[in-house]
């Protein structure tokens, strides 16, 4: 269950997370001076503005903060299920291992040894003809 918390906490942070950086955006600089105004008026929105954007910034920092904590949450729950894996993938093989019956692996028959093309048989070698002497 807590598994499905996180799972659906993450996105639903990630998109508040957006949303809040979409307004710090339309937000803009701080507000500009108006010349008509006095200064202290022109200070009053100053201090309003930068207070809004402040809190906006606040909100972003606390949604990073549980973002990140979920994540970290997430991935101990992934490294908890690679351990699981990888125990699971031992006992297995040590079962295939132990399962195999230890006798010696059958042997293949042995097939004859292809023969090589027989050559011509070594015979004494044949002797000239005795030729009949040239007559001059």
């Amino acid at each position: 269950m807590t598994e499905i918390k996180i799972s659906n906490t993450i996105p639903n942070l990630r998109k508040e997370i957006e949303q809040i950086q979409s307004e710090l955006s339309s937000m803009g600089d701080v507000v500009s001076n108006i010349p008509e105004l006095i200064t202290s008026s022109n200070l009053l929105r100053s201090n309003e503005s930068l207070v809004k954007s402040d809190q906006k910034k606040t909100d972003l920092i606390s949604l990073y903060a549980q973002y990140s904590s979920s994540l970290e949450v997430m991935l101990s729950y992934v490294f908890e299920i690679q351990h699981e894996l990888t125990g699971i993938l031992q006992e297995q093989s040590s079962m295939l291992t132990s399962s195999k019956p230890k006798s010696k692996p059958k042997s293949k028959p042995k097939s004859k040894p292809k023969s090589k093309p027989k050559s011509k048989p070594k015979s004494k070698p044949k002797s000239k003809p005795k030729s009949k002497p040239k007559s001059k």
